[in-house]
């Protein structure tokens, strides 16, 4: 079964760091390009982070600086590591899988997880 699972989210305080990871199974990430998204209550998805399968990454200008994205092939993984948490990254964190750049910042991505909620509060 071809899937993606997030896992790693749960409530810090401001400040606080959390590491998200997107496992993949039934298919080998190599030569994929990831992208970690975020939906916030009320609030319009957004692209938080995208890499390469050689290891090119983006980030939005809001957690750039304090998130970073990186990916081990052998544990078929990609990891958001979040430093310097704010309440505004509140948001449940969704990663995605295509094999075109493109799509992913589309949010058009072949592949989803269910999702990993990320909660900052003091």
């Amino acid at each position: 079964q071809i899937q993606l699972v997030e896992s790693g989210g749960g409530s810090v305080q401001p400040g606080g760091s959390l590491r998200l990871s997107c496992v993949a199974s039934g298919f080998s990430l190599d030569y994929w390009i990831i992208g970690w998204f975020r939906q916030a209550p009320g609030k319009e998805r957004e692209l938080v982070a995208t890499i390469t399968w050689s290891g090119g990454t983006t980030y939005s200008d809001s957690v750039k600086g304090r998130f970073s994205i990186s990916r081990d092939h052998a544990l078929n993984t990609v990891s958001l590591q979040m430093n310097n948490l704010k309440v505004e990254d509140t948001a449940v964190y969704y990663c995605t899988a295509d094999p075109s750049f493109n799509a992913v910042v589309a949010g058009t991505g072949v592949y989803w997880g269910q999702g990993t909620q990320v909660t900052v509060s003091s």
